[in-house]
């Protein structure tokens, strides 16, 4: 059985605690879809309903996955990046932090719900930016997450309208623990 895991997420500057607090409810609801699934699929002996049950537990797994690199990264507050083989990846495609953090907002705008997602494709030793629809609809195989950017309306609806999400990126990055997200490399 998986358990939620707790975030010592200080105040944010743009990102509310009501809108924290309620994220990290809807956090435990994938963990306990997730252990529910797990549960159920040992009971159920129809082909049909276990099928869906495994369709489902890859959109709750993605969920409760995904929202724990986005919490992790706020962890004991915003952090410059530093120096290292993070930011030389970066720098490699991208020149600068700016620019890469230029890149991501990008991708957070695209329209719908889902998450900008850096990972690290360890075998080219290069980075890779993209959207993942939903939770689990085009994550990519054989890399990590670096970065996780969840773009759905309940991670900013609270202090932003959608047509403000921008703000929310922008809340997002100027929050962001840096260091937490050079160490995934």
């Amino acid at each position: 059985m998986y358990e939620a895991k707790t975030f010592d997420i200080p105040k944010l500057d743009g990102i509310s605690q009501e809108s924290i607090d309620l994220h990290l409810g809807l956090y435990a609801g994938y963990v306990k879809h997730v252990n529910h699934i797990h549960t159920e699929m040992k009971n159920v002996t129809d082909g049909y309903a276990q099928a869906e049950m495994q369709r489902r537990l890859g959109f709750e797994f993605g969920g409760m996955k995904n929202h724990e690199y986005y919490f992790a990264q706020f962890e004991e507050g915003a952090k410059e990046c530093p120096e290292g083989a993070f930011k030389a990846l970066v720098e490699a495609d991208h020149e600068s932090v700016e620019a890469f953090i230029a890149h991501m907002k990008t991708i957070g705008l695209t329209r719908g719900v889902g998450w900008a997602m850096c990972y690290i494709d360890r075998t080219a030793n290069k980075l890779v930016c993209t959207w993942v629809d939903e939770q689990h609809i085009g994550q990519l195989a054989d890399v990590d997450i670096i970065l996780a950017l969840d773009m759905w309306e309940h991670s900013y609806m609270r202090d932003y309208l959608p047509a403000a999400k921008g703000e929310y990126v922008d809340a997002f990055f100027k929050n962001l623990n840096w260091e937490v997200v050079a160490n995934r490399v």
